[in-house]
């Protein structure tokens, strides 16, 4: 290789032509045909869908991004309470389910089915398993602890049905099976508190 050869590589480096433009890791689920229909362009509506779907930038996070945003979870349920607002807080969910839906399948298309840096889901998960005590009574830290571990442990092994629900389509598949584990969390903890004690 000349020279020459060796200049027309570098431009051809330096605008991004001898190398595609990096992504973030693309999750496990996603399909090799999906790559190629990935978007590497962005418009302000995308920015706000990336805002919510990373729960504020949790999901950046370079480890354990979906601990980042179960714990971003928790922190709303602690702000909730210490706000006075806990009567809000299934409206929060709420909220936060049908946006994370939309934010889910808008980001899918810049980094892939169910990418690790979507963590609304997480969020969400993490809220509905502390939904049966917010504005009714507040959790001791014990139990807030216990929920936050509860959820990671559904949301890691994914018991039936939850595995078969993140295997739908767009972002109701994303969202989906972290509902679940939210549920399930809620469950196991509501047992525990009435079985244990107050």
């Amino acid at each position: 290789m000349n020279a020459v050869s060796f200049w027309i590589l570098g431009i051809g480096l330096e605008n991004g032509i001898a190398s595609p433009p990096k992504r973030g890791p693309l999750s496990k689920l996603t399909e090799p045909m999906e790559i190629a229909t990935i978007r590497t362009t962005r418009n302000a509506i995308d920015y706000v869908a990336i805002g919510l779907a990373t729960a504020g930038g949790a999901g950046f996070m370079p480890k354990a991004p979906g601990t980042a945003g179960a714990a971003v979870g928790v922190m709303l349920y602690l702000a909730f309470e210490a706000l006075h607002l806990s009567a809000y807080y299934p409206h929060a969910i709420i909220f936060f389910l049908v946006a994370g839906v939309w934010a889910s399948f808008r980001v899918e298309a810049l980094y892939g089915h169910d990418a690790q840096r979507i963590v609304i889901d997480e969020v969400v998960g993490q809220m509905i398993t502390f939904s049966f005590a917010a504005g009714r009574f507040r959790l001791p830290a014990v139990y807030v602890i216990a929920g936050f571990g509860l959820f990671r442990l559904f949301d890691i092994f994914k018991p039936f049905p939850i595995r078969h629900l993140e295997r739908l389509k767009g972002g109701v598949g994303v969202m989906a099976d972290d509902v679940g584990a939210g549920i399930y969390a809620l469950i196991i903890l509501f047992i525990v508190w009435h079985v244990l004690g107050r």
